[in-house]
């Protein structure tokens, strides 16, 4: 498999994109290689700039739930193309958007758009900051929440990848009010509330971490976040960036039945466009301008565009049984998964959510990012070149999850799992 044109295109980016890249992860560093430049996609396939094809399982970072150029989405977006591309003014499209995750997500009473997943999580802090009168927010070691300041403290996702202990131009001021503690600790969440609860903002918290690789909450984790942000009269927000319409149509927290009482959604409900969200209970949700003290606007908030491919995108995720399919597929995979690690005598583990799944090169149950930092990194390297080379187009980092899509079949799902199958008997070699 040749990648000249990627190769070419990557040498024209270094010299006015910094790092060649307009996301960090995109890079490949971390896996030793040059990232591949797509040139279109269909279905769970993507084709790169030199006509190589292969089996999607990062779907734009998780968006691509029903697929890439999926007919009910380019048609909606099409049909609303033709009436103007943003106006900076409300349209229908943003109330039928805003109803739809209403009334899907248990938790939320009202919505606000944005544009990013990074802007939905550093406004609902603010948000919670203005509501509570407190500074001081909690998040969990590991978990990314955007690149936003208080939020790159322990990040994980690109951070972790590039082994970068937080980001040089955060003041410190900012670091002081945030505290990093490891997931999955319930006693250790529970030790730090009962010391300073009465000064937390905010605990923010992926209900299913996927930004160093999967790793799912541990029985009584969420339930501990939710009984001490009670007891203590902070707010708990959940990203369910990735985990919103992913794992379950109401998010992860319907899956656990935990309900936060602010939820920043993003990636599906944009059906590949750029949108975010943020919402929750009515009384906290009305503390936000106009009608609240809390500050925050966006000229391309509810763009008619990106509301078109959320509203067709979440119309196909209603379908009785989208969801059992879905599971269906990504079981199969990871089962198919274990059973190549079992019979390759590699030290890997497989873990699923939903749609979601992960594999860490490691003899350890991962729970917290403490865990997945034991994996061989010089293994998923070597798998992720192999895949690669075998057709299979995986995130280009151990501490990413990867993403099944309903357009993913079961020969799709058999050919991974052969492939993985060779990859790995190669490298037990």
């Amino acid at each position: 498999m040749k990648h000249e044109n990627s190769n070419k295109l990557f040498e024209q980016a270094l010299e006015i994109i910094p790092g060649g890249v307009n996301s960090p992860v995109r890079a490949c560093r971390s896996v030793g290689t040059e990232p591949i430049f797509i040139k279109r996609a269909e279905g769970c396939m993507v084709y790169d700039e030199d006509d190589n094809r292969f089996i999607d399982y990062i779907g734009s970072w998780g968006p691509m739930i029903l697929g890439h150029s999926h007919p009910a989405v380019t048609e909606a977006i099409s049909t609303v193309l033709k009436r103007g591309t943003s106006f900076g003014a409300p349209t229908d499209l943003e109330i039928k958007l805003a109803e739809m995750v209403i009334d899907a997500v248990p938790s939320i009473e009202m919505v606000r758009m944005v544009n990013s997943g990074t802007e939905a999580t550093m406004s609902a802090i603010r948000l919670a900051r203005g509501f509570t009168g407190r500074d001081t927010i909690i998040k969990f070691d590991g978990c990314y929440h955007g690149h936003a300041d208080s939020l790159l403290v322990a990040a994980g996702s690109g951070v972790a990848t590039l082994s970068i202990p937080g980001s040089p131009g955060v003041p410190q001021s900012f670091v002081d009010h945030t505290l990093s503690l490891p997931y999955n600790d319930v006693e250790c969440v529970r030790e730090v509330m009962d010391k300073q609860g009465e000064k937390i903002a905010c605990i923010i918290v992926e209900p299913v971490a996927g930004n160093m690789g999967l790793v799912a909450p541990a029985d009584g984790f969420l339930e501990t976040l939710r009984d001490l942000t009670d007891q203590y009269g902070s707010i708990l927000i959940f990203d369910e960036v990735m985990t919103g319409f992913r794992v379950a149509l109401g998010g992860a927290q319907s899956l656990y039945g935990i309900y936060p009482d602010v939820t920043c959604l993003g990636k599906i409900i944009g059906g590949g466009l750029p949108v975010g969200a943020y919402g929750g209970k009515r009384e906290i949700m009305e503390y936000m301008a106009p009608q609240g003290p809390v500050y925050q606007a966006g000229t391309l908030s509810g763009n008619p565009l990106a509301m078109a491919a959320g509203i067709a995108t979440l119309g196909q995720l209603e379908d009785p049984g989208f969801y059992d399919t879905l599971d269906e597929k990504a079981d199969r995979l990871a089962a198919g998964l274990e059973k190549v690690v079992e019979n390759t005598d590699i030290n890997a583990v497989v873990d699923r959510v939903g749609s979601m799944l992960g594999l860490f090169f490691t003899d350890i149950k991962v729970k917290n990012f403490e865990d997945a930092k034991t994996s061989d990194l010089e293994m998923f390297s070597a798998y992720y070149k192999g895949m690669l080379q075998e057709g299979v187009y995986l995130a280009p980092s151990q501490f990413e999850a990867f993403f099944v899509s309903a357009a993913h079949n079961m020969d799709h799902i058999d050919a991974t799992v052969r492939a993985a199958e060779n990859v790995l008997e190669g490298l037990k070699k």
